[in-house]
């Protein structure tokens, strides 16, 4: 049996969403399916508005720093999701754990995955391994993945910009 851990690609998945919204729910499947999942979602009505909810409710969990606040938001949202853990072979290849039910709609099964996935990312990595670009005015979100857990920027370039910053900071004339 292959356990599907929902770490590292969910909260990737979140911030990827969260960084450049789709506009419409194919488009938020193409996502899902970029990102690994393979199911095929039930069709709802307003699919694109609920994710889009999902998501704003996980910046909630980005947004806050303390451990204990961001452990009371995932609670809640793992609660929300009220799923159980089940065995499925839904793609033929091989059996594993999903933590949702089966036919559930794109946001309900993006509110378990993203809330589980964060949780063990968070739990395994580290609390501080979410957060915002530390680069201003940038605010993408900014998932911690690297080895040393040092990571403060969305980018290469957001980086560069901030080390241009504080080295013109320090070598700025100063008045006197």
């Amino acid at each position: 049996m292959h356990l599907n851990p929902y770490g590292e690609y969910a909260v990737l998945l979140a911030a990827s969403l969260a960084n450049a919204w789709p506009e419409d729910r194919p488009a938020i499947v193409g996502r899902t399916r970029d990102f690994g999942m393979t199911m095929d979602f039930p069709v709802v009505q307003d699919d694109h508005a609920r994710v889009r909810e999902v998501i704003d409710a996980w910046l909630a969990v980005v947004d806050t720093g303390d451990p204990d606040a961001r452990s009371a938001i995932l609670n809640n949202q793992m609660a929300a999701a009220t799923a159980y853990p089940r065995l499925t072979d839904h793609d033929g290849e091989g059996w594993h754990l999903h933590y949702r039910d089966h036919d559930q709609s794109l946001p309900s099964v993006l509110m378990a995955v993203i809330s589980v996935g964060t949780s063990l990312h968070l739990v395994t990595r580290g609390m501080h391994r979410l957060g915002r670009c530390a680069a201003e005015p940038c605010r993408q979100v900014v998932v911690d993945v690297t080895r040393n857990g040092r990571q403060r920027y969305c980018s290469v370039r957001c980086a560069n910009r901030a080390a241009v910053r504080r080295h013109r900071s320090r070598a700025a004339p100063r008045s006197a």
